[in-house]
């Protein structure tokens, strides 16, 4: 199995001035032999957070950041089947009342479809994807 690392990981590691080599090295001490990788919609996020810096200082940081990840973490794309398993998964949710937020539940059927798990700093946003395997991190 592997692991598919949710943007809480690597946001919590920027926050504490980690460089994208130390998460990992973390990551692979606490689970040796997986191998690692980010979604493409955990690029998005953290994108998402840079354009939202509160300096031009932050936004060159994590900038910076999001670049070395692309460089030292593979990323997987979305797939038509992890858009057509989302979707299913999705829709049932929704059926029950449930909302489950798009981007995680993209990146968890990501995950799935690689036969990987999730390492996370947020399970509850997880644990709506049926079968996924969640590490809490």
């Amino acid at each position: 199995m592997g692991l598919i690392l949710d943007s809480s990981v690597l946001i919590a590691a920027e926050r504490k001035g980690q460089t994208v080599r130390q998460v990992l090295a973390w990551v692979q001490k606490q689970h040796p032999g997986e191998e690692i990788a980010v979604s493409v919609l955990t690029l998005f996020e953290l994108s998402h957070g840079a354009a939202r810096a509160n300096s031009s200082t932050r936004l060159a940081a994590r900038n910076q950041f999001i670049h070395d990840i692309v460089r030292v973490i593979p990323v997987h794309a979305l797939t038509v089947s992890i858009a057509l398993r989302a979707g299913q998964i999705d829709g049932e949710c929704a059926s029950r009342g449930v909302r489950v937020a798009i981007s995680d539940l993209l990146i968890g059927v990501t995950a799935l479809e690689l036969g990987y798990g999730v390492a996370t700093g947020n399970v509850r946003h997880f644990q709506m994807v049926p079968g996924l395997t969640i590490v809490a991190m």
